[in-house]
Formats: C-alpha cells, structure tokens, sequence
C-alpha cells in the first residue's frame, strides 16, 4: 500500500514560519517562572540610649539580622528594611510589611526610649496620651488585617504599663513581668524543645555569655509553643525555664519571642543563635523556612 500520498512536507515559507515559533518556544521553557512579589520585613531598632559599648547594640543587631536575610541562601524575594528610634506615626511604611521586627529599650526608665510606647513615668501608668492611643489602636488594626509578623527581643518586653501590656498579650501570647521576671547576665547554654517547628530547622544547642529575659508569664494557650529552653550556668540565676516561643495569633498572624540579644558580639560568634533568629523572623512572615534552617554568611560589621 502506497501511503506517500498522505506525508506532508512544509514549504520554504512555512519553514521560515516555523522557525521563530520554535526558538520562541524553547526560549519560554528556558524562562524562569516568575516568583510572586518581595516579602517585606521592617526591622524597628531602638536608639544605643544606655549600656557599655558592645551591650544593647539594637541597629547594629538588627542590621545584620537584615544583612543576612538578603544574602542568605536558598532564600529569595526579601526585602530589608532597618529603622532607627520611635517607630513611625505613619503607618504606610508597615502597610506592605510581612513582618516588623523589634529589638529597643524598655518603657523602664524616663531617658530611655521604648520603640512602641510611652515611658512608664510619662504617663499614669494605666494608660497613654490621645497621640499615642490613636496611634496604637490604628498600629493593632493594621496587624491584625494585614496578619502581619512580629518579632520582639529582649529588653523591648519590658512594659510596666497596663495599656501596653494587653497590646503584649494580644499580638505575643505572654508576658515578661517587671519585678517578678528576672533578666540575669550569665554563661546561658540555650537547648531546643523537643518539638517540630520551622524556626528550629538546622539550629543545635549552643552556649554563650549574654543577658536573658527569662522567667515569663506563660498562662495556658495552645496556639503558643516554647521552643527554647535557657539554663544560666549560676543555680542563682533560676532553673532551667523558656526564654523563647512562638505564637499562632487569632487573626490569623504569627509571632515570635526571643529572651536574648544583649551582647553584640554573639551575632558574629554563635551560628546556631543567628540561625535560630533568622528562622523565626523567616516563619513570622510567612515565608517557607529551608529544610537545614536559614544559612548566610556572618554578616559585615555595621
């Protein structure tokens, strides 16, 4: 059976035809699929307002943890932003952010800044002037709507107003509480809960010499997890206790609090500190943690 008379051949003009249509196609293959928009993460540093050099560096600190975010591995999209003092009174600049980091000084005392609220001894101790209620109540709304991350370390827990506090309560889970709290400097050895969690991807247990806010308010709350456990080397110094958890808020957003971030030093020195820190701030913005954790270079002095 002849079948030749069903074989077709292309012509010299549908050769020319053919030819763009098929670069143009494996040029498509080649093409990498477009990746959604960046992921913005606002970090809020409270000024140097007390402590030695190389104690309470908030920028720097923050800088690098920004430093590390966006040239870490396995990890695209992110964009870093470091913002020095009071936080803004205008929103826009948190209205795109996937999560706010904050590392500043208490509410404690009168000559040094809180990033968020009044000092404690500017107010009556209940609530806060119309300016900053307006500003908070506006700031919680955009929270809550936006589900946006947030991060706070440290000394940024120490809040003795009662307005603030229940902001703490709502957006963390729990609470650091002023006198009954403690925050002792000491040799720490800081061991993961025996739980799964991406911000514990890749992180080991280590050591390191450093001030931790430890001792929290933790009442019963599912949707919160402990994930760090901080044993200071000094018996005096309390037991072993959570320095550390994560927060699944009712609004649909994620929080994280970590206990430790008094000297420097440690964000250049200890790896799995870093590592720990970037995974939570990564998880809080919902962003897929790598399987091994965040790994980045140690970051440049700032």
């Amino acid at each position: 059976m002849d079948t030749r008379g069903n074989r077709r051949s292309l012509s010299p003009a549908g050769v020319l035809l053919f030819i763009p249509l098929f670069v143009a196609v494996a040029l498509l293959a080649q093409t990498p699929t477009p990746t959604s928009a960046k992921k913005k993460i606002v970090f809020l540093a409270g000024p140097k307002d007390h402590g030695a050099v190389g104690r309470h560096e908030y920028e720097k600190d923050l800088k690098e943890l920004a430093w590390s975010l966006e040239n870490a591995k396995k990890l695209s999209g992110i964009e870093a932003r470091v913002l020095v003092g009071k936080a803004p009174r205008d929103l826009s600049v948190l209205e795109d952010a996937a999560a706010i980091v904050i590392d500043g000084s208490g509410d404690w005392q009168r000559n040094e800044t809180n990033v968020l609220f009044q000092q404690f001894q500017a107010t009556d101790g209940r609530t806060y002037d119309a300016e900053t209620t307006a500003y908070l109540q506006k700031l919680d709304q955009l929270i809550r709507q936006k589900q946006i991350g947030i991060s706070i370390f440290h000394y940024t827990m120490w809040v003795d107003n009662w307005v603030g506090r229940n902001y703490y309560l709502k957006w963390l889970g729990g609470l650091w509480i002023p006198y009954s709290s403690h925050n002792p400097v000491d040799t720490w050895k800081m061991s993961p809960f025996k739980v799964e969690h991406p911000a514990l991807r890749g992180v080991k247990p280590w050591s390191f010499r450093d001030e931790v806010f430890s001792r929290y308010f933790l009442f019963d709350n599912p949707k919160r997890m402990e994930l760090m456990e901080g044993t200071p080397s000094n018996a005096n110094n309390g037991a072993p206790r959570p320095v550390s958890w994560v927060y699944d808020r009712p609004d649909g957003g994620r929080s994280f609090v970590w206990g430790g971030s008094d000297f420097h030093d440690n964000m250049h020195n200890v790896e799995d500190y870093r590592r720990y820190l970037l995974n939570a701030i990564v998880w809080t913005a919902k962003i897929e943690v790598p399987s091994e954790g965040v790994i980045a270079p140690p970051p440049p002095e700032f």
